[in-house]
């Protein structure tokens, strides 16, 4: 089984008005945007993809106020509340929905989601929490961007007296934490602030990405935060976009060799073990095919994956690491 811990899957019905319910070479044939779609549930459930983490992405250029995120969001979560009526997914909640799932997967193939939200601005208020949890978010990632709560990616800034709020209100309904986006000064201030499980779904070394100063810098992990994540149980998910993944690459260009993916991996697992490391593709996440890494055009291709990892790691990077770490935020 792969686990993939991070797709935008209601974004792209929402937002781009995709149906993920058709065979992706379907999906293929009637989509009208430049990016080539790379993610079904079809395509999922053929790839052996019987866990992924699907977010509720709310885009902070269309929706900057809390109320508009917010329905924005509940759009979303009505994507995978119907896509689990019709048989589509399952919807993991609980540690038993967990046990059940793997029982029942190696037959129907059916691909878990773990509900996560991805930029908080849709949670208009920290005792808000309480409610969303409710709803099936099991994760939360506070920034995209600088949102209310803290700093982000390209914004940074440490976490504010919300934020401090939103994190204790986590802590209170058992919801784990997603590093991915938050900026630096954000991340130390809430490793102090934060008691519950952490992880980071689509993030990469920043050391392979050109280190301190660039744009993007922020975005990327440095190392002593990816140590930091190991220290506290965490797994860090590696994105698989090709800006990610080299920082000299563009749009247009030759797609990166598949081998890059294995260098990040390599360089994570070397600061916290191979048990820590694990895929949060993004596929279809603002990119497509063509900015994936070469041979990655579906997610039957994540299998590719392993021949980049030792032989005794493979099934832990492939889905084993995370569906242990899930174990242990139900």
């Amino acid at each position: 089984m792969i686990v993939d811990a991070h797709l935008d899957l209601a974004h792209n019905v929402v937002d781009l008005g995709r149906d993920l319910t058709l065979p992706l070479s379907e999906l293929r044939q009637r989509d009208t945007h430049t990016d080539i779609p790379v993610v079904t549930l079809p395509a999922l459930r053929e790839g052996k993809v019987g866990v992924c983490f699907a977010t509720l992405w709310v885009d902070p250029r269309r929706y900057p106020e809390p109320q508009s995120a917010h329905t924005q969001a509940l759009r979303q979560l009505e994507v995978y509340l119907r896509w689990e009526e019709q048989g589509w997914v399952r919807i993991l909640r609980s540690q038993a929905d967990l046990t059940r799932h793997l029982a029942l997967w190696p037959e129907d193939r059916i691909t878990a989601l773990v509900i996560l939200i991805e930029g908080a601005e849709c949670v208009r208020e920290p005792g808000e929490v309480a409610f969303w949890k409710a709803q099936g978010v099991r994760l939360i990632g506070p920034a995209w961007n600088r949102t209310r709560y803290c700093g982000g990616t390209r914004e940074p800034g440490g976490l504010s007296e919300l934020g401090v709020e939103l994190l204790h209100a986590m802590d209170e309904q058992g919801l784990a934490l997603d590093f991915s986006h938050m900026d630096e000064l954000a991340f130390w201030e809430a490793l102090e602030v934060f008691q519950g499980p952490v992880c980071a779904t689509h993030s990469n070394p920043r050391a392979l990405l050109g280190g301190e100063g660039l744009e993007f810098s922020n975005r990327h992990l440095s190392d002593a935060m990816i140590r930091a994540i190991g220290a506290r149980g965490g797994v860090i998910g590696t994105v698989l976009y090709g800006f990610f993944l080299d920082h000299t690459w563009k749009r247009g260009m030759e797609r990166v060799k598949l081998d890059v993916v294995g260098k990040h991996m390599a360089h994570t697992a070397s600061l916290i073990g191979w048990d820590r490391v694990g895929l949060g593709s993004d596929f279809d996440g603002g990119f497509g095919l063509n900015e994936n890494p070469h041979g990655l055009d579906t997610p039957a291709d994540l299998q590719k994956i392993a021949a980049l990892v030792p032989e005794a790691f493979q099934s832990g990077v492939l889905g084993e690491n995370w569906l242990r770490w899930l174990q242990g935020i139900f």
